[in-house]
């Protein structure tokens, strides 16, 4: 269907067709990117840039230039059908800066940054860069190829979020220490192979100009941030990874866009991409405008920018940032404007979401993950079973109570043990993911491991365990940066990751900790093929309040082979354990959040695989029980023996 788009190396005037200005018009266009915006060509004889744009409302339009000194009004746009206006500019290449000179319905001249520019002038500048798209040749098939026979439900997949300013700096290669994507791909490719994660998911990729957004306040979505080098240098990035065995998801931010006046807002002088509406124009909370999704022309600027990235950039998820502030016309509004039936939903915001999972899950093997407050059920369910049909949602309620549970003194934990127990009894409504990401290490939120009171022994012991919980509790997986050797303060994007803790003993021993985690899940099945299934999950114990610890099996939906017992204390007290089992024999210690201490009674330090044997009386249900003396903070993971259960009673 969309083999009627071809990419212009170079040649003749990129084509609009009348079946192109009907899919713009329509709000279905997935590649609108390849006719809107800046494309080198050549026309008459003269190597130069074909430009066109969206502002329907105009009085006039035109473009400058660098390489002309920025002229005023030099190089004058006709105005086509459907509000698009286009030229032609010789003697322009690649690298050449230029804007769009708008005069607006309100009569005021503005200069605009191309919204479908691919490159960016790096900040403080707000230029548009002529950037080539046909030039880079992907070393990443066998990936690709890979990627169409999976099904990710079935795949493990541990993320590590990271904001590439931020993770490392190096300022002898650049003034203020930002790593070229090439350098970046390589120290982390490096970095994720020894840790084990599955995928890294990328803040902050599209371009921005204000560092302390984070990337959310996006000023150009189809350029990857100048901060990093050029576009090619991205490509070369997630080339690297794929080679590597690793997935990359990319923070798209299709909710709202900033109040920068060389930016979307008041692109032709009126309200174009946001809203007309007062009720429904703006996020106050962020000072940032809504997109305005009922105009056919927005949706395909959004539809086509998600699959720019996909197919230009080979990304293999898009995390969707605030699909609350999409799904509700009441979010973060005190005064807001219901819907035609009287209701707080958008519903042109969840057509639209509809619209982008159904078209991507059809025309791609890449997906969306709903980064998801609401209470609205169906986020992960298709379209065609009348769900929005993204593939994963972040668990929000697991995230939240858990984080409030480990905030309290362990003398009160008994009390608030259902914020550890809730999120079972809803875990196989949605395709989770369970995230612990950057929005909980900011803002005076403190790092990972200052959530935890004691001493610092009593909050790495509590960390640990916390992510033995994470990492056996159904659903994905999602870790920051920094937070997997427990970094001491909260996160700041000004500077880069204390990596010296790493070199910490208790702070290594967390990070080879949560290294372990990660392998033993690529491992074994059963902690990654749960999806949707809650007959991989068996509680043994829930309600072990008054000393703090949970005891649970990760199986497959048919019986207990290969199946894994849990057990996560979350005390800092010695307990002696007894814990119900389904089948009898010798129980093999596969992990402990001891393993890397001294003393620890690893399989490095004994020889030998550590091995508990089960006697034949009953507990917690089961006909057969072991015994373990649980120290402070202690989580155990154990493989069952092999042979048939005897099912509990």
């Amino acid at each position: 269907m969309r083999g009627i788009y071809s990419r212009n190396a170079g040649g003749t005037e990129p084509e609009f067709t009348e079946y192109d200005r009907y899919l713009f018009r329509e709000g279905t266009d997935d590649a609108a990117y390849l006719k809107m915006g800046a494309h080198l060509g050549v026309s008459d004889g003269r190597q130069g840039v074909f430009f066109s744009v969206w502002a329907p409302n105009a009085q006039y339009a035109g473009v400058i230039t660098s390489r002309f000194g920025w002229s005023q009004f030099t190089f004058t746009m006709d105005k086509k059908e459907g509000g698009i206006w286009q030229t032609f500019v010789p003697d322009l290449a690649e690298g050449d800066e230029y804007r769009y000179v708008i005069v607006g319905a309100d009569g005021v001249t503005r200069y605009k940054a191309d919204p479908y520019a691919f490159r960016a002038e790096r900040r403080p500048g707000t230029a548009s860069v002529v950037s080539d798209l046909t030039r880079y040749e992907w070393n990443d098939q066998a990936w690709m190829d890979g990627q169409a026979k999976k099904d990710p439900y079935r795949e493990p997949m541990s993320v590590y979020e990271v904001h590439p300013g931020s993770w490392q700096r190096d300022y002898s290669a650049d003034g203020e220490g930002f790593l070229n994507y090439h350098v970046l791909a390589d120290k982390l490719a490096e970095y994720i192979g020894y840790m084990g994660y599955t995928h890294v998911e990328l803040i902050g990729i599209c371009e921005h100009p204000l560092d302390a957004s984070w990337g959310y306040q996006v000023t150009g979505y189809f350029a990857p941030t100048s901060r990093h080098g050029a576009p090619d240098d991205f490509r070369y990035f997630v080339d690297k990874m794929h080679q590597c065995g690793i997935g990359v998801i990319l923070d798209w931010v299709p909710a709202h866009f900033p109040k920068d006046s060389f930016a979307l807002e008041r692109f032709d002088g009126t309200p174009l991409y946001e809203h007309a509406d007062p009720l429904r124009a703006e996020y106050p909370e962020w000072g940032t405008l809504a997109f305005d999704y009922s105009k056919s022309e927005v949706r395909s600027f959004l539809l086509s920018n998600a699959f720019y990235w996909v197919r230009e950039f080979h990304i293999d998820a898009l995390r969707v940032d605030a699909v609350a502030a999409i799904l509700y016309n009441s979010f973060g509004r005190r005064d807001w404007r219901p819907n035609y039936f009287g209701g707080t939903e958008n519903l042109e915001g969840i057509a639209f979401l509809k619209l982008v999972n159904e078209a991507l899950t059809a025309r791609t093997h890449s997906y969306l993950i709903a980064e998801d407050s609401s209470i609205l059920p169906g986020i992960t369910k298709p379209v065609s079973e009348g769900g929005l049909g993204f593939r994963f949602k972040w668990n929000m309620g697991w995230m939240n109570d858990t984080l409030k549970y480990v905030k309290r003194d362990p003398i009160f934990r008994q009390y608030h043990h259902d914020q550890l127990t809730h999120s079972l009894d809803y875990a196989f409504l949605e395709h989770y993911m369970l995230v612990l990401s950057h929005d909980e290490v900011v803002h005076l939120k403190r790092s990972m491991l200052s959530k935890f009171p004691g001493a610092i022994q009593d909050q790495l012991g509590g960390l640990k365990t916390l992510y033995t919980y994470q990492m056996t509790h159904p659903g994905k997986k999602l870790l920051f940066m920094g937070q997997e050797w427990g970094e001491i303060e909260e996160w700041d994007e000004k500077r880069e990751l204390h990596w010296d803790e790493s070199h910490d003993p208790g702070h290594r021993d967390v990070q080879l900790c949560y290294r372990d985690l990660l392998h033993l899940y690529r491992k074994y099945p059963v902690l990654y093929s749960d999806t949707g299934d809650r007959t991989t999950f068996e509680w043994i114990n829930r309600n072990d309040s008054s000393r703090n610890i949970l005891s649970y099996l990760r199986r497959n939906p048919w019986n207990y082979e290969g199946a894994l017992l849990v057990i996560c204390n979350f005390a800092p007290a010695y307990t002696d354990y007894v814990c119900g089992v389904p089948v009898p024999g010798s129980y093999t210690r596969l992990f402990s959040t001891y393993d890397h201490l001294e003393g620890g009674g690893s399989r490095e330090e004994t020889g030998k695989d550590p091995v508990i044997f089960s006697t034949n009386e009953e507990a917690d249900g089961y006909p057969c029980r072991i015994r373990y003396t649980l120290r402070p903070y202690e989580s155990l993971i154990l493989a069952l023996p092999s042979g048939k259960p005897e099912g509990k009673a």
